[in-house]
């Protein structure tokens, strides 16, 4: 009976072992792998991840015997381009990568052809513990692992602190203000007046205080902090009680000039002094300048506060979760293994911060976003990035995160609203300034423009 016992824990000994290093063979350092890479990174952070791939070519890759090949494609449209156009064959288009960097719809796209790994097989329940769960989970459909996180993103308030103290030091207004979006609406409405009164030769010619990024996210995470949903089987709830308080709040400011209505990056209002404050990205840090130029050629240096994102008046405290992940396209037992060892490396927790401190992006494991983070905020010298990083740890600690759907017409619903949406506003904006030429600033105030029952029915085909 012991001698039994004995030849089963040998047996089961040998076989773990067997498992573990069945991996390890598949590489040799003197026949190495190599991988194709794509990605969507510019700037500071394509300079950024570059270095981190020679990196790992010249260690890990070269003790296992992996070699990274890097294409960087300019912007992420152009990435989703060109991959949907391998996946379907199209005649011209390049071969899959290895491994791509994608965003879940694009993801959703190359999954549903099987070109994916289930990187669940690529990653023990120990290891995949390490992440942040909603990263995780944001990267998972029909119960498989396509995407990857590896760089994450939220949305905040990004505030020109200069210009903001300057208009704070003549009115009520404080930061304070800027934590709701009702406060925000109060404060654009004094700011316009403000900025008007600094040139009293010129009648109505007040500046915008604040823009959106993006309406779409705006809705979809005002919808949840009130405790709704925005896009419901795939179409729009525009009945939805929510919809009417958003329409309500926002419409009329856009009209009367309060918030800037502009088909475009808030950052590049905000390189002109064309705003004080805009929820965007998290990401996004790194297009904020040091220096704002004004239209009169003239330039000023800036500060910038970035602030948790705002929540509305008895709304809850969530944000949106954004970003692209990495997936791994099916081809070899090998290169897909290979591949896997990358992404463990990229991700753990002194690689992923090193890479996030000078690029906006969040770290996705646990250990990172904890106590490391907090520590290495102090090594950077990037004062927004420093901002940002300390400003995103309260919201982890405080917030919940929104992750919007995945479906093939998402972005035309997107795309769709924001046009809509923006349209109605500047042929209203049009209207009432035409309006103030007929009569004085009080007898603007009679103007009407759409009820949020209008403007539903406007919409109503989105």
């Amino acid at each position: 009976m012991k001698r039994k016992v004995l030849f089963l824990f040998t047996f089961f000994l040998i076989f773990s072992l067997l498992s573990a290093c069945q991996g390890d063979t598949l590489l040799d350092p003197k026949n190495p792998v190599t991988l194709t890479m794509w990605h969507n990174y510019g700037g500071q952070m394509r300079y950024t991840m570059d270095e981190m791939i020679d990196e790992f070519n010249g260690t890990i890759g070269a003790e296992k015997g992996i070699i990274v090949n890097v294409t960087s494609i300019s912007g992420s449209a152009t990435l989703h381009e060109k991959l949907t156009m391998a996946a379907n064959n199209d005649p011209g288009a390049p071969e899959l990568p290895d491994i791509t960097t994608a965003y879940p719809k694009t993801a959703l796209i190359l999954a549903e052809k099987d070109l994916l790994v289930d990187l669940n097989e690529q990653f023990t329940e120990e290891e995949l513990a390490k992440y942040v769960p909603r990263f995780i989970e944001e990267g998972i459909f029909d119960n498989k692992l396509y995407v990857f996180p590896t760089a994450k993103s939220t949305e905040v308030l990004f505030v020109n602190n200069t210009l903001f103290n300057r208009f704070a030091k003549d009115t009520d207004i404080s930061f304070d203000d800027l934590k709701t979006f009702e406060g925000i609406i109060k404060a654009a409405e004094l700011y316009y007046q403000w900025s008007d009164n600094q040139t009293p030769h010129i009648q109505n010619d007040g500046k915008a205080f604040y823009i959106p990024d993006s309406l779409f996210n705006l809705t979809q995470v005002g919808y949840r902090q009130l405790g709704d949903e925005f896009v419901k089987d795939e179409t729009l709830d525009l009945a939805s009680p929510v919809f009417s308080k958003i329409w309500d709040l926002f419409y009329e400011p856009m009209v009367k000039g309060h918030i800037a209505i502009f088909d475009g990056y808030a950052s590049d209002l905000a390189k002109t002094g064309d705003i004080i404050c805009t929820t965007s990205s998290t990401a996004g840090v790194v297009f904020f300048p040091p220096a704002v130029t004004y239209s009169d050629n003239t330039t000023e240096p800036v500060e910038y506060g970035i602030l948790p994102y705002p929540t509305f008046q008895e709304g809850e405290k969530i944000a949106i979760q954004r970003g692209s992940g990495m997936c791994v396209t099916k081809s070899s037992k090998e290169k897909e293994y290979a591949a896997a060892i990358f992404l463990k490396w990229f991700t753990q927790p002194q690689q992923n911060l090193y890479f996030i401190s000078s690029t906006g992006y969040l770290p996705v494991t646990e250990e990172a976003y904890g106590e490391m983070m907090s520590q290495e905020i102090n090594n950077i010298s990037d004062k927004n990035i420093k901002k940002l990083l300390s400003t995103a740890i309260e919201m982890q600690r405080e917030y919940d995160f929104y992750i919007p759907p995945t479906f093939e017409n998402i972005d035309k619903l997107e795309k769709d609203f924001e046009n809509k949406i923006r349209k109605i506003a500047s042929d209203s904006r049009k209207e009432y300034l035409n309006h103030l030429k007929d009569t004085d600033s009080k007898g603007a105030n009679k103007w009407v423009g759409y009820t949020a029952k209008e403007a539903q029915k406007i919409l109503g085909d989105l």
